[in-house]
Formats: structure tokens, C-alpha cells, sequence
């Protein structure tokens, strides 16, 4: 085994898109770290589980659990709003706060059993131009190749997120600093914070360990104690990163790097092999 660095930063996001948790341990399972995306916005003109490439300013809530997830168990979140409003996400309320801010009717779910699949299908897409449709979801540039979405599960095209889940591909995502620290070389300028890109754990590499490193590890397993993360594909980057949310301002010039100069991903997804605890300062090894 290679040991490549500790873990610097542990995040869980109770509703999808919007400002998750800062840990400092998390327990993890078949899906991820416990009461990950329990939680997701039902666009309800559109038919539609929606993110924020689609509902931006769901970045600027902020998601709470009122107590411990464990296992299955999906408990009701504190949400707060821009204007420093909160409810629960259980709440009578909740449904129309949420479309008061959005500016449409929508409503507010906890992740369902996976046999309710047609809950999760995709409704018709905004704009019968596909090309035009993906370059918006994604922030491409017409002069900038689509994403290859290939090595995706398959029913993401035809769903929203993987059976059971709110998750849009896989249930965990990793981030080095040894990536954001080569693109940041690239674009001085940029603000290259781990928040703009969400996700579950953000590994500080060691010495040596240098460039998009998590880019070559797909197949390949990590070890943090008894948990073993299972690396599946590089993460893609959509238009998210580059928008306004709580610590971090907006730019596109971020989304431009990505594109250029790490071949449009960041990051890597992943699959859990063998749950277990994470904590902060735990040795990270690549198996």
C-alpha cells in the first residue's frame, strides 16, 4: 500500500445542492457517508428531482441534521435561507418557502425505496436542442468539446440518480489538494476552494504526491482504517463549481481550467467496498 496523505475535510450534504456539514468523523456505508443526499428538491412544474445547475440558488441554503443518520434512516433537516429563515424539512411549510425562493412550485423529499423508480425519471428537457440543453447543464462554450458521459451508469440518462438514491452518479466523491493545487498553478487568479465542488472528503496529499493524481486511480481501492473506497471514474464538471454559494464567488474562468487542463473532470467517484468511520487526520492509502 501507498500512503498518500490524511483527510483534511469531511463534508455531507443533507439536501441535494444545497451548503451541506463540515465533520469531523462520519460513518459510511453501502451508501456513502449516512444521510448523504437524503434529502432533494422536486421541481414541480418541470415533473422533475432537480440540482442546482437547474435551481441555483439552493446553493445558498445551508442543510442541518437535527440528529445522527443511521443506516437508512433519513432524519428531518434544519434549513436555513438566505434570509436567515429556517424550517424543518419535514415542515407544512417547507414546500412553500422553498418555491417562494426558487420563483416556481416545488416540493421537498426524502430519498425513497428504490423500487419507486419512476420517481426519478427525467421529464423532457427544457430545451429540445440537445447540444444547446447540455452545454447550459454543463457551462460548456460552444467553442468546448461535451462532456463524454459513457462511463456513467447507464440509467443516469434515463434518471435522475442511481435507484434509492439522490446521488448523480455514484454515492461518494474525493478531492485532493494535490489537483487543486496543480490547477490553481494554472489559473493564479481563480479561487480553486474545495467547496465549489462538494465533495465528501478532501484527501491533503503528502509530499511527492502531485498533479490530478485521483485522475489515475479509477479501478483502483483506498484505504482510510476499516473503510475501503472503491475509486470508479473521474467526476465531470458541470457549470456548479463556477456559480456564487457561500464562501465563494462566481467564475466561469474556473469551469475554463477544468475544460483545458484536466481534460473537464475533478475529483473522482467513487463506491464504498467496506463501510467504517472516517475521521479528520486519518491516513489515507492507496491499495
Amino acid at each position: 500500500m501507498q500512503v498518500i496523505g490524511t483527510v483534511k475535510e469531511i463534508w455531507r450534504y443533507p439536501v441535494k445542492s444545497m451548503a451541506g456539514e463540515r465533520l469531523q468523523r462520519a460513518s459510511v456505508g453501502a451508501l456513502g457517508i449516512y444521510g448523504d443526499r437524503g434529502w432533494a428538491i422536486r421541481d414541480e412544474k418541470a415533473g422533475e428531482i432537480r440540482n442546482a445547475r437547474k435551481l441555483p440558488a439552493l446553493l445558498h441554503c445551508v442543510a442541518v441534521y437535527l440528529r445522527e443518520p443511521s443506516g437508512n434512516d433519513v432524519p428531518p433537516a434544519q434549513i436555513t435561507m438566505p434570509n436567515g429563515t429556517t424550517f424543518r424539512s419535514d415542515s407544512a411549510e417547507a414546500n412553500a418557502q422553498l418555491s417562494e425562493l426558487l420563483g416556481r412550485p416545488v416540493s421537498i423529499w426524502p430519498v425513497q425505496p428504490p423500487t419507486e423508480r419512476d420517481f426519478l425519471r427525467r421529464a423532457a428537457p427544457d430545451n429540445p436542442d440537445m447540444k444547446a440543453e447540455m452545454r447550459e447543464v454543463f457551462g460548456r462554450l460552444e467553442s468546448e468539446p461535451l462532456p463524454d458521459l459513457s462511463t456513467l451508469p447507464p440509467q443516469i440518462l434515463e434518471f435522475t440518480s442511481p435507484f434509492g438514491t439522490f446521488f448523480d452518479a455514484f454515492p461518494f466523491q474525493l478531492l485532493t489538494t494535490a489537483s487543486l493545487s496543480a490547477l490553481a498553478k494554472c489559473n493564479p487568479t481563480a479561487d480553486f476552494d474545495s467547496r465549489r465542488f462538494r465533495p465528501n472528503i478532501l484527501i491533503e496529499t503528502g509530499r511527492g504526491v502531485e498533479g490530478l493524481v485521483e485522475a489515475e486511480w479509477s479501478g483502483r481501492t483506498l484505504r482510510i482504517g476499516a473503510t475501503r473506497i472503491k475509486v470508479e471514474i473521474p467526476t465531470v464538471r458541470c457549470v456548479i463549481p463556477t456559480l456564487d454559494q457561500p464562501g465563494v464567488k462566481k467564475d466561469p474562468s474556473v469551469l475554463r481550467t477544468i475544460v483545458r487542463d484536466a481534460a473537464q473532470n475533478l475529483g473522482a467517484y467513487a463506491t464504498i467496498a467496506n463501510g467504517g468511520t472516517i475521521a479528520l487526520g486519518d491516513e489515507v492509502a492507496l491499495e
